[in-house]
């Protein structure tokens, strides 16, 4: 089984809406399995559609703020991995 890999952290997450930004330091496609871990949150989800400027991309890559909807709250610093298949 593949190692979980960081690809980026949160820097902001918009309750109303529930959307989580990320930072990315890596490559990552809708369709992709991450894990958010952080001091209150881990879990994992699918990437189901991904923003960039509020418009819908099929990747982001390092250096990208992407916005995804999340499953659950996360917070400011809560590390996003990549999920080993």
């Amino acid at each position: 089984m593949a190692e979980d890999k960081e690809i980026g952290k949160v820097t902001h997450f918009f309750g109303k809406l529930n959307v989580g930004i990320i930072k990315l330091t890596d490559t990552v496609k809708v369709g992709d399995t991450i894990k958010i871990k952080g001091h209150t949150s881990n879990f994992s989800q699918k990437i189901d559609s991904m923003q960039i400027n509020r418009a819908d991309v099929p990747e982001g890559k390092a250096g990208d703020e992407i916005g995804i909807k999340v499953n659950e709250h996360v917070r400011e610093g809560d590390t996003v991995y990549l999920a080993g298949n």
